[in-house]
């Protein structure tokens, strides 16, 4: 390997890293008296390679962003504000984003925005009231729309499992020939006692499944300005004081006039919700938009 040796220095030219006279982009290691075949990309490019400046530049700059971007995130984790990593605020904004014009924010859906009074049911038109004591659940079985008492308990036939004292919901009726709030309310009735006191999806009966019902009421009701229908079971249960189920038919306040079956469960004993209770959501289901009834009468006739 014939090369030039490295510039003469005082004292002669000690061993280290010096451009490879052949390949000005990379550094070659000089052991005092003549060049290795060791070699490394050089520490800073030649002047008359302006675009690999530039690269390098841009790299530096990439570099210096990084490592911005590391400094603020160390500094959002192990602040002196006492929080825990991943409980800190939004990091902060740059220069960049006090300069321009503020961002417009896209139209809240968060429950936050939603009346906190009432849960809606689109599909069908209407609005249940939430009483005191009541809430929105966060965890929905199903997706139906429901509101249920505040605070669970050990079911009374499965401890692991918990339990709501009250529970309403709406849905759609299908999958019937039914065609009077009557016939619907009473052909939904022994569906919506099996579906909240017997056997759940995963198997458990948090009630100990249903022994004996009587029927304690059934009439009909103004509901969202329409004529429906209620049935009201007493029910004795496996485990616990027993409960109380109730389906309330009646025709949507949309103009397709669907049947619509609102569902109550409420726990029997001094610790269940009251049964004036029942009559007093009844009256609160209003059609979307609605702080009335909207008017009284409509028969619950599908297709109608």
């Amino acid at each position: 390997m014939s090369m030039t040796t490295p510039p003469p220095t005082p004292g002669g030219v000690p061993p280290g890293w010096y451009p490879d006279p052949a390949t000005p982009a990379v550094e070659r290691w000089w052991d005092g008296t003549t060049w290795s075949a060791h070699t490394r990309p050089a520490a800073v490019p030649p002047a008359s390679s302006p675009g690999r400046g530039r690269t390098v530049a841009l790299a530096a700059v990439a570099a210096v962003v990084v490592a911005a971007l590391v400094v603020a995130g160390v500094v959002a984790l192990d602040g002196d504000d006492g929080e825990e990593p991943g409980t800190a605020g939004p990091p902060a904004t740059t220069s960049a984003s006090t300069t321009g014009p503020a961002p417009t924010s896209p139209p809240s859906t968060s429950p936050a925005a939603e009346d906190p009074t009432r849960v809606a049911d689109p599909l069908n038109g209407i609005t249940l009231p939430v009483l005191k004591g009541w809430e929105k659940p966060k965890y929905i079985s199903g997706g139906v729309p429901t509101i249920a008492t505040t605070g669970t308990y050990p079911c009374p036939g499965a401890a692991d499992v918990n339990c709501r004292r009250g529970t309403v919901n709406s849905r759609t009726v299908s999958g019937t020939d039914a065609a009077t709030p009557e016939a619907v309310a009473k052909e939904d009735i022994a569906l919506a006692a099996d579906a909240f006191f017997e056997e759940d999806v995963l198997g458990n009966r948090p009630y100990g499944g249903i022994v004996s019902h009587k029927v304690v009421a059934a009439r009909p009701a103004v509901v969202a300005g329409r004529t429906g229908y209620l049935v009201r079971w007493q029910l004795t249960t496996g485990k616990g004081p027993g409960a109380y189920v109730q389906s309330l038919a009646f025709s949507s306040p949309l103009g397709s006039e669907s049947p619509v079956v609102v569902r109550f469960a409420f726990d029997a004993g001094p610790e269940g919700p009251p049964l004036a209770a029942m009559d007093e959501i009844t009256k609160g289901i209003l059609p979307i938009g609605s702080t009335t009834s909207g008017g009284v009468g409509a028969p619950l006739t599908p297709g109608s």
